[in-house]
Protein backbone atom coordinates (compact mmCIF):
# COMPACT_ATOMS: atom_id res chain seq x y z
CA UNK A 1 0.00 0.00 0.00
CA UNK A 2 1.27 3.25 -0.95
CA UNK A 3 0.26 6.59 0.71
CA UNK A 4 -1.08 9.29 -1.02
CA UNK A 5 0.77 12.66 0.19
CA UNK A 6 1.04 16.33 -0.44
CA UNK A 7 3.36 17.99 -2.23
CA UNK A 8 6.70 18.25 -1.16
CA UNK A 9 9.72 20.29 -2.42
CA UNK A 10 13.35 18.01 -2.86
CA UNK A 11 15.39 19.98 -0.84
CA UNK A 12 13.85 19.14 2.07
CA UNK A 13 16.63 17.32 4.46
CA UNK A 14 16.62 15.88 8.02
CA UNK A 15 18.59 17.12 10.70
CA UNK A 16 19.86 14.16 12.73
CA UNK A 17 21.12 16.31 15.44
CA UNK A 18 17.87 18.27 16.19
CA UNK A 19 14.42 17.01 17.21
CA UNK A 20 12.35 16.73 13.39
CA UNK A 21 10.10 19.97 12.23
CA UNK A 22 6.46 19.59 11.20
CA UNK A 23 4.76 21.04 8.08
CA UNK A 24 1.95 22.46 10.42
CA UNK A 25 2.04 23.51 13.74
CA UNK A 26 0.63 20.95 16.06
CA UNK A 27 -1.64 22.33 18.83
CA UNK A 28 -0.09 23.88 22.04
CA UNK A 29 -0.92 22.94 25.19
CA UNK A 30 -0.83 25.39 28.29
CA UNK A 31 -1.92 24.74 32.07
CA UNK A 32 -4.84 27.04 31.25
CA UNK A 33 -7.86 24.53 32.31
CA UNK A 34 -9.52 25.72 29.33
CA UNK A 35 -6.83 25.66 26.91
CA UNK A 36 -6.11 21.60 27.96
CA UNK A 37 -9.63 20.85 27.33
CA UNK A 38 -9.22 22.34 24.15
CA UNK A 39 -6.29 20.53 23.19
CA UNK A 40 -7.18 16.99 24.30
CA UNK A 41 -10.38 17.17 22.02
CA UNK A 42 -8.38 18.81 19.12
CA UNK A 43 -6.02 15.73 19.42
CA UNK A 44 -8.53 12.95 19.44
CA UNK A 45 -9.41 14.30 16.07
CA UNK A 46 -6.47 13.25 14.17
CA UNK A 47 -6.89 9.96 12.54
CA UNK A 48 -4.85 6.61 13.85
CA UNK A 49 -2.83 4.91 11.29
CA UNK A 50 -2.64 1.59 10.13
CA UNK A 51 0.26 -0.14 10.26
CA UNK A 52 0.62 -0.14 6.64
CA UNK A 53 0.33 3.41 6.69
CA UNK A 54 2.55 4.19 9.18
CA UNK A 55 5.46 2.04 7.70
CA UNK A 56 5.10 4.11 4.67
CA UNK A 57 5.06 7.45 6.50
CA UNK A 58 8.11 6.30 8.72
CA UNK A 59 9.89 4.98 5.42
CA UNK A 60 9.20 8.11 3.85
CA UNK A 61 10.41 10.31 6.88
CA UNK A 62 13.62 8.59 7.65
CA UNK A 63 14.87 8.21 4.31
CA UNK A 64 13.83 11.38 2.32
CA UNK A 65 13.22 13.74 5.72
CA UNK A 66 9.64 14.23 4.50
CA UNK A 67 8.16 16.44 7.10
CA UNK A 68 4.32 16.17 5.83
CA UNK A 69 4.65 11.86 6.85
CA UNK A 70 6.69 13.39 10.36
CA UNK A 71 3.38 15.69 10.78
CA UNK A 72 1.23 12.58 10.67
CA UNK A 73 2.89 10.13 12.85
CA UNK A 74 3.08 12.60 15.57
CA UNK A 75 0.00 13.60 15.27
CA UNK A 76 -1.52 10.37 15.56
CA UNK A 77 0.52 9.61 18.12
CA UNK A 78 -0.62 12.58 20.54
CA UNK A 79 -3.56 10.89 22.16
CA UNK A 80 -1.25 8.18 23.20
CA UNK A 81 0.73 10.74 25.14
CA UNK A 82 -2.52 12.47 26.89
CA UNK A 83 -2.92 8.68 28.13
CA UNK A 84 -0.14 8.54 29.54
CA UNK A 85 0.46 12.10 31.10
CA UNK A 86 -3.08 11.26 32.92
CA UNK A 87 -1.07 8.03 34.48
CA UNK A 88 1.10 10.35 36.25
CA UNK A 89 -1.32 13.59 37.58
CA UNK A 90 -0.66 12.30 40.85
CA UNK A 91 2.64 12.96 41.36
CA UNK A 92 1.83 17.35 41.63
CA UNK A 93 3.03 18.19 38.63
CA UNK A 94 0.38 20.18 35.83
CA UNK A 95 -1.12 17.49 33.61
CA UNK A 96 -0.15 20.37 30.51
CA UNK A 97 3.76 20.25 31.71
CA UNK A 98 3.42 16.27 31.69
CA UNK A 99 1.51 16.26 27.70
CA UNK A 100 4.57 18.91 26.83
CA UNK A 101 7.53 16.59 28.50
CA UNK A 102 5.72 13.44 26.47
CA UNK A 103 5.21 15.58 23.27
CA UNK A 104 8.89 15.99 23.61
CA UNK A 105 9.28 12.18 24.08
CA UNK A 106 7.27 11.37 20.81
CA UNK A 107 9.65 13.73 19.02
CA UNK A 108 12.86 12.05 20.04
CA UNK A 109 11.11 9.41 19.34
CA UNK A 110 10.65 10.14 15.89
CA UNK A 111 14.04 11.50 15.42
CA UNK A 112 15.44 7.65 15.77
CA UNK A 113 12.43 5.26 14.54
CA UNK A 114 13.56 2.64 12.73
CA UNK A 115 10.58 0.83 10.79
CA UNK A 116 12.71 -1.94 9.42
CA UNK A 117 13.21 -3.27 12.80
CA UNK A 118 9.64 -4.51 13.00
CA UNK A 119 8.47 -2.46 15.62
CA UNK A 120 5.23 0.00 15.89
CA UNK A 121 5.99 3.43 16.20
CA UNK A 122 3.55 3.87 19.24
CA UNK A 123 5.62 0.92 21.00
CA UNK A 124 8.65 2.25 20.49
CA UNK A 125 7.36 5.97 21.42
CA UNK A 126 6.07 4.70 24.93
CA UNK A 127 9.62 4.37 25.90
CA UNK A 128 10.37 7.82 24.93
CA UNK A 129 7.58 9.71 26.21
CA UNK A 130 7.59 7.32 29.57
CA UNK A 131 11.24 8.55 30.45
CA UNK A 132 10.78 11.93 29.88
CA UNK A 133 7.41 11.95 31.97
CA UNK A 134 9.83 9.86 34.52
CA UNK A 135 12.48 13.08 34.46
CA UNK A 136 9.83 15.77 34.48
CA UNK A 137 8.27 14.15 38.04
CA UNK A 138 11.88 13.28 39.57
CA UNK A 139 13.14 16.88 38.59
CA UNK A 140 9.63 18.61 40.23
CA UNK A 141 9.37 16.69 43.03
CA UNK A 142 11.98 17.71 45.57
CA UNK A 143 14.66 20.01 45.65
CA UNK A 144 16.92 17.20 46.50
CA UNK A 145 17.95 14.87 43.99
CA UNK A 146 16.10 11.80 43.75
CA UNK A 147 15.34 8.14 41.79
CA UNK A 148 19.03 8.14 40.15
CA UNK A 149 19.53 4.78 39.81
CA UNK A 150 16.99 1.97 37.87
CA UNK A 151 16.17 0.37 41.23
CA UNK A 152 15.04 3.99 42.97
CA UNK A 153 13.13 5.32 40.38
CA UNK A 154 11.48 1.78 40.33
CA UNK A 155 10.10 2.03 43.37
CA UNK A 156 9.41 6.09 43.46
CA UNK A 157 7.20 5.22 40.66
CA UNK A 158 5.59 1.98 42.18
CA UNK A 159 5.81 1.65 45.66
CA UNK A 160 1.98 3.20 46.15
CA UNK A 161 0.78 -0.16 43.58
CA UNK A 162 2.76 -2.28 45.65
CA UNK A 163 1.50 -1.08 48.99
CA UNK A 164 -2.34 -1.48 47.34
CA UNK A 165 -1.13 -5.06 45.95
CA UNK A 166 -0.12 -6.17 49.30
CA UNK A 167 -2.64 -4.35 51.70
CA UNK A 168 -0.34 -1.65 53.14
CA UNK A 169 -1.90 1.03 54.15
CA UNK A 170 0.64 2.58 56.21
CA UNK A 171 3.28 5.01 55.43
CA UNK A 172 5.56 4.30 58.65
CA UNK A 173 6.24 0.86 57.12
CA UNK A 174 7.54 -1.80 59.05
CA UNK A 175 10.67 -4.18 58.92
CA UNK A 176 8.44 -6.92 57.45
CA UNK A 177 6.39 -4.15 55.10
CA UNK A 178 9.95 -2.92 53.38
CA UNK A 179 10.82 -6.59 53.00
CA UNK A 180 7.31 -7.38 51.32
CA UNK A 181 7.39 -4.70 49.00
CA UNK A 182 11.50 -5.36 48.40
CA UNK A 183 10.44 -8.90 47.14
CA UNK A 184 7.41 -7.48 45.39
CA UNK A 185 9.53 -4.88 43.08
CA UNK A 186 12.68 -7.12 43.16
CA UNK A 187 15.06 -4.11 44.75
CA UNK A 188 16.73 -3.80 47.64
CA UNK A 189 15.10 -3.55 51.65
CA UNK A 190 17.50 -0.52 51.59
CA UNK A 191 15.99 1.31 48.16
CA UNK A 192 12.47 1.14 49.59
CA UNK A 193 13.06 2.75 53.11
CA UNK A 194 14.91 5.54 52.02
CA UNK A 195 12.25 5.99 49.00
CA UNK A 196 9.35 5.91 51.73
CA UNK A 197 11.03 8.43 53.71
CA UNK A 198 11.75 10.53 50.79
CA UNK A 199 8.34 10.64 49.25
CA UNK A 200 6.47 11.33 52.96
CA UNK A 201 8.68 14.25 53.64
CA UNK A 202 7.74 16.47 50.49
CA UNK A 203 9.58 19.88 50.81
CA UNK A 204 7.27 22.63 52.17
CA UNK A 205 7.86 26.42 50.95
CA UNK A 206 9.17 28.35 53.90
CA UNK A 207 6.53 31.49 52.48
CA UNK A 208 3.56 29.12 53.12
CA UNK A 209 1.26 30.30 56.45
CA UNK A 210 1.94 28.32 59.19
CA UNK A 211 -1.57 28.77 59.90
CA UNK A 212 -4.55 28.21 58.30
CA UNK A 213 -5.80 31.83 59.10
CA UNK A 214 -5.73 34.59 56.66
CA UNK A 215 -3.50 36.65 58.66
CA UNK A 216 -1.04 34.12 59.76
CA UNK A 217 2.38 34.58 59.47
CA UNK A 218 4.97 32.52 57.11
CA UNK A 219 6.30 29.57 58.75
CA UNK A 220 9.44 31.92 57.56
CA UNK A 221 8.67 34.04 60.29
CA UNK A 222 8.50 31.62 63.52
CA UNK A 223 12.11 30.07 62.07
CA UNK A 224 14.76 31.14 64.99
CA UNK A 225 17.40 33.32 64.00
CA UNK A 226 20.73 31.79 65.38
CA UNK A 227 23.05 34.91 64.49
CA UNK A 228 24.13 36.81 66.96
CA UNK A 229 22.10 40.44 67.38
CA UNK A 230 22.22 43.80 65.80
CA UNK A 231 23.82 44.75 69.31
CA UNK A 232 26.21 41.99 69.50
CA UNK A 233 27.49 42.53 66.16
CA UNK A 234 28.18 46.06 66.75
CA UNK A 235 30.09 45.52 69.88
CA UNK A 236 32.09 42.86 67.54
CA UNK A 237 33.09 44.88 64.71
CA UNK A 238 33.97 48.10 67.40
CA UNK A 239 36.24 45.80 69.36
CA UNK A 240 37.73 44.50 66.29
CA UNK A 241 38.49 48.05 64.92
CA UNK A 242 39.81 48.66 68.34
CA UNK A 243 42.42 46.02 67.99
CA UNK A 244 43.10 46.80 65.00
CA UNK A 245 44.43 50.52 66.11
CA UNK A 246 46.35 48.85 68.81
CA UNK A 247 48.03 46.70 66.97
CA UNK A 248 48.90 49.50 64.07
CA UNK A 249 49.95 51.60 66.60
CA UNK A 250 52.18 49.23 68.86
CA UNK A 251 53.75 47.83 65.71
CA UNK A 252 54.84 51.50 64.24
CA UNK A 253 56.46 51.91 67.48
CA UNK A 254 58.58 48.57 67.20
CA UNK A 255 62.47 49.05 65.63
CA UNK A 256 61.87 48.67 62.07
CA UNK A 257 63.50 45.00 61.58
CA UNK A 258 61.67 43.53 65.16
CA UNK A 259 58.50 44.81 62.84
CA UNK A 260 59.34 43.45 59.51
CA UNK A 261 60.21 39.63 61.03
CA UNK A 262 57.29 39.45 63.67
CA UNK A 263 55.26 40.79 60.74
CA UNK A 264 56.62 38.14 58.08
CA UNK A 265 56.55 35.33 60.55
CA UNK A 266 52.80 36.00 62.21
CA UNK A 267 51.16 38.45 60.09
CA UNK A 268 51.92 37.13 56.69
CA UNK A 269 50.61 33.93 54.74
CA UNK A 270 52.54 31.84 53.36
CA UNK A 271 54.72 32.74 56.00
CA UNK A 272 58.56 32.57 54.95
CA UNK A 273 60.82 30.23 57.04
CA UNK A 274 63.43 30.67 58.92
CA UNK A 275 66.33 30.58 56.58
CA UNK A 276 64.51 32.93 54.36
CA UNK A 277 64.30 35.61 56.87
CA UNK A 278 68.23 34.40 57.96
CA UNK A 279 69.08 35.39 54.45
CA UNK A 280 66.98 38.87 54.17
CA UNK A 281 68.86 40.27 57.22
CA UNK A 282 72.09 38.05 57.35
CA UNK A 283 71.47 36.78 60.43
CA UNK A 284 71.55 32.82 62.18
CA UNK A 285 68.36 31.70 62.01
CA UNK A 286 68.16 31.00 65.63
CA UNK A 287 68.40 34.85 65.91
CA UNK A 288 65.53 35.89 63.45
CA UNK A 289 63.43 33.05 66.00
CA UNK A 290 64.51 34.91 69.21
CA UNK A 291 63.88 38.46 67.64
CA UNK A 292 60.34 36.73 66.35
CA UNK A 293 59.87 35.46 69.97
CA UNK A 294 60.75 39.07 71.67
CA UNK A 295 59.04 41.13 69.20
CA UNK A 296 55.55 39.23 69.59
CA UNK A 297 55.83 39.03 73.59
CA UNK A 298 56.69 43.03 73.60
CA UNK A 299 53.38 43.64 71.19
CA UNK A 300 51.45 41.47 73.39
CA UNK A 301 52.21 43.20 76.99
CA UNK A 302 51.84 46.36 75.11
CA UNK A 303 48.38 46.02 73.73
CA UNK A 304 47.39 44.84 76.49
CA UNK A 305 48.56 46.85 78.94
CA UNK A 306 46.85 49.72 76.65
CA UNK A 307 43.46 48.52 76.43
CA UNK A 308 43.31 47.93 79.94
CA UNK A 309 43.32 51.95 80.17
CA UNK A 310 40.56 52.04 78.22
Amino acid sequence: MKVKSEKRQDNDTRDEAALPAVCNPLPIVTSDDANLERYIRSVQNFPMLSAEEEYEYAQSWRRAGDKFAAEKLVSSHLRMVVSVAYDFKNYGIPVADLIASGNLGLMQALSKFDPERGFRFSTYAMFWIKAEIYDTVLNNWSLVKIGTSANQKRVFFNLARAKRALGIMDNNLSDDQTKQIAEYLEVPELDVSRMQKRIAARDLSLNRPARDESDSPDMLSNLADDENSIEDKLEQSQFRNFGRELLQKHLAAMPERDREILIARRLSDPAPTLEQLSERHKISRERVRQIEERAFAKLRDAILADANKS
